[in-house]
């Protein structure tokens, strides 16, 4: 025969005698360390103290950059003169270079096409400029790659 279960009551979840503790949800308000007037007058000391600063600075990089434009505009006409010389002695090693290289050719006269001037029209002194690749012909690959680099990407 099957044996009775004996009944239990369920439990039921209650609060706790006296209740729940209270929800504490009024607003906590910070600590003050600073009132308006004292963060006012903090800022209106910073503010000035910063630009006396700045006024002294600044003058001093102005004194610096009317030197600096002085140095360049001096120095200037000696870089330009030096790029000219440079660029001349290009054209000399060029020449030298041509005439090594066709001292065999029967008839070449560096400077001309077999005896004809290039340019016909223009005086026999006046100088032409050459062009990229021509001025660069004798002269060492890397150098030519650096000048090409800067001339084709500035």
């Amino acid at each position: 025969m099957a044996t009775a279960v004996p009944h239990i009551p369920p439990k039921q979840d209650l609060p706790p005698p006296g209740g729940y503790k209270k929800i504490p949800f009024a607003r906590v308000p910070p600590k003050s360390y600073f009132t308006g007037f004292t963060m006012i007058g903090t800022y209106v000391a910073v503010t000035a103290v910063g630009l006396g600063i700045y006024y002294l600075t600044a003058k001093k990089v102005k004194r610096d950059e009317i030197e600096m434009r002085s140095a360049q505009n001096v120095i200037f006409p000696i870089l330009i003169a030096e790029r000219d010389r440079e660029f001349l002695r290009q054209l000399r090693r060029n020449r030298d270079e041509e005439a090594e290289l066709m001292k065999n050719v029967p008839g070449w006269e560096v400077g001309t096409w077999y005896g004809e001037p290039v340019f016909k029209t223009l005086p026999e002194d006046t100088l032409v400029t050459p062009i990229f690749k021509e001025f660069y012909a004798h002269s060492d690959w890397k150098s030519y790659a650096k000048r090409a680099h800067l001339k084709l990407w500035s």
